[in-house]
């Protein structure tokens, strides 16, 4: 680039001028009419002389007062900056096009709010009894409405209601009560969020569908006597049998149900996890409906005291058979009972404020964690949260109490090593090559189990519990936390709530489409997703007529897509390559669960946009409620 110069009396200067309207082009000038001043000495143009006030025909002409010293090394600035300018745009492009495996927390915007309404949708599809007219799912009716008749007991028991656990007819009381303790803490924990997008009806309506149900499930003893205080566990049957029809060897419809449904039931003694779990879930639905309706809540807090003091008397040793019920086992095989009553304790706690409930939470957790239970399998998958194991949840719960509210002795001890174990927790989603935790290629996480929790159900319930204690790091307005110091690395490492953001969002993006089978694997979102859901409502027309078993078939085998689209249902998903065949025989691809769409709905809510407003104008607005699940305790 050459340029003009023009001796003045106070110094050199040099001119370039602009050649567009925008002046993006610069090029030299001897002519100051047409030009720019390059002046390095004076900051703000000089006084205009006689000549300057002339007219100029460029509009945009400025004097910047601007000197050249050295073109050589002028021209060495250019050729650095397009250098820059070219490498930053290669990486980029290199960003943009690497494999998804090497970029796990892209961000993509997704529809949460529509992805919401879908997977509570997905509950109302499930509803067994009296099926409510108002419903968004056009394609149920009224079913298992004599349910607990055909139980071959002396007399019948109502146990009509609350859920179909999956895509075949039965009902499972242990995954049901999982699924009502999750949804309750999701809307404890985030009601601004749901009130603001005009979902807390909606899921407020589910829970108590399913708290309704869990009432029943409970037998109270006759007398002081625990011997005749049962829990019904299972309402229909998988059998073994092939000629006479059941809930699996046939392909019907609810509605069109007429084969004998048993009903299974266990003695308390043997049914700690069942019972655990039922507990936690009554004591936390209690607190989601403490306000609006004080009598329900109390029912539903005097039951749950009432069936924890039958666990704290019956027989503390059990045996393998951990009660779901004897056929149960085959699909929710408990590997411990522990944690349920470290769960149930925990939230009975916050639903009473005793803290005699606080106290034996503490101290169970200590003895599990600590490995001092032979009996009990529940160590061996601590760092999972799903139907079959809470103690990683619990945990979470603890730390939430130490951090705005704690107690102090003799707690303190059980909160920090809670917060400990849920920092290494959070470091294994985060900084996984140094914590043994693996991704697929397309970067979901891979948490092995060995009682076939699907990859999506587990990502799904890391996705809330990363969000959430992250939520819980900006209120006390912590930036993060550190890993523990027992891990395998040489030096201390951390992580932040934002690492933790990005997991958590990476895990429901991979859920809604950003996989690389560019699939949604919940039904109804985004252009593509499964469409041969194993599933039997779905799966068989809504056309006015009744099909028998034998009629099932067809629509079971049928390579067609459902004639029924199953709303927001997040089917099992893919294997550890990514890999997923969209057919209604293999339902270890394609069937969905309410546990698993349970972890979805928090995991969604917990990423939604916080609302406009917060109820806590000093902490930042998260849309989470700190206080809240305090209410009950006095300190």
């Amino acid at each position: 680039m050459s340029s003009g110069s023009v001796n003045t009396e106070r110094h050199p200067v040099e001119f370039i001028h602009s050649t567009s309207e925008a002046g993006s082009t610069l090029l030299p000038s001897s002519n100051r009419w047409n030009s720019i001043e390059l002046d390095y000495f004076t900051f703000f143009p000089p006084s205009l002389s006689t000549y300057n006030s002339l007219p100029s025909r460029f509009s945009k002409s400025i004097r910047f007062n601007l000197f050249i010293a050295d073109k050589k090394l002028f021209k060495h600035f250019l050729y650095i900056s397009t250098l820059l300018i070219f490498l930053i745009i290669s990486l980029i492009l290199l960003t943009h096009f690497l494999p998804l495996k090497n970029r796990h927390h892209r961000p993509s915007n997704k529809n949460l709010t529509l992805a919401l309404n879908q997977a509570l949708t997905f509950f109302d599809a499930q509803k067994s009894g009296l099926y409510p007219k108002n419903n968004q799912v056009k394609f149920r009716g009224d079913s298992g409405l004599e349910d607990g008749k055909f139980g071959g007991r002396e007399s019948d028991e109502d146990v009509v209601g609350g859920f179909y656990d999956s895509g075949n007819n039965i009902k499972f009381s242990f995954p049901t009560a999982y699924t009502i303790t999750l949804l309750s803490w999701s809307v404890i924990e985030y009601h601004q969020k749901y009130s603001e997008i005009g979902e807390v009806d909606h899921v407020k309506d589910i829970i108590k569908w399913g708290t309704h149900y869990l009432l029943k499930l409970f037998v109270s003893p006759s007398n002081d006597s625990t011997s005749d205080a049962r829990l019904y566990t299972q309402v229909g049957t998988a059998g073994n049998d092939t000629k006479t029809p059941n809930d699996m060897n046939c392909w019907e419809r609810p509605e069109d149900m007429d084969y004998k449904r048993p009903v299974s039931y266990c003695d308390i003694s043997k049914a700690s996890d069942l019972a655990g779990e039922m507990v936690a879930a009554l004591s936390a639905a209690s607190l989601v409906f403490k306000q609006e309706e004080v009598v329900y809540s109390e029912k539903l807090v005097q039951t749950a005291e009432k069936l924890f003091e039958l666990i704290l008397e019956s027989t503390t040793k059990k045996d393998d058979e951990y009660c779901s019920g004897i056929e149960a086992r085959k699909f929710y095989n408990s590997s411990g009972y522990l944690d349920e009553l470290v769960w149930a304790s925990t939230w009975l706690f916050f639903a009473t404020g005793n803290t005699s409930h606080l106290q034996y939470a503490t101290q169970m957790f200590t003895s599990v964690t600590s490995n001092n239970n032979d009996d009990d399998h529940t160590t061996s998958d601590q760092g999972f949260f799903y139907w079959n194991n809470k103690l990683i949840a619990s945990a979470v719960l603890l730390s939430r109490l130490q951090m705005f509210n704690d107690l102090g002795f003799p707690y303190e001890d059980a909160m920090s090593e809670s917060t400990t174990m849920i920092n290494s927790l959070m470091c294994s989603y985060v900084l996984a090559p140094n914590f043994n935790t693996t991704f697929t290629p397309g970067g979901l996480l891979v948490q092995r189990v060995e009682d076939g929790a699907s990859l999506l159900e587990l990502a799904a319930t890391a996705s809330f519990l990363s969000k959430l204690y992250s939520d819980y790091l900006q209120a006390i307005r912590r930036s993060g936390g550190k890993c523990s110091s027992s891990t395998t690395t040489t030096h201390h490492q951390s992580f932040s709530t934002q690492m933790l953001t990005n997991f958590s969002k990476s895990q429901v993006n991979y859920i809604l489409g950003d996989n690389p089978m560019k699939m949604s694997y919940m039904v109804g979102f985004g252009g593509k997703y499964p469409t041969q859901v194993h599933h039997r409502s779905a799966s068989i027309p809504w056309d006015g007529h009744r099909y028998t078993c034998e009629d099932g078939y067809k629509w079971l085998n049928s390579k067609d897509p459902n004639p029924n689209i199953l709303v927001g249902a997040m089917v099992a998903g893919p294997d550890q390559t990514d890999e997923f065949l969209d057919q209604r025989d293999k339902p270890w691809f394609t069937q969905p669960t309410i546990s698993s769409n349970a972890g979805l709905v928090a995991a969604l809510i917990a990423l939604h946009d916080p609302p406009l407003t917060s109820t806590h104008s000093s902490s930042p607005n998260m849309g989470l409620d700190i206080l809240g699940l305090f209410k009950n305790i006095k300190l």
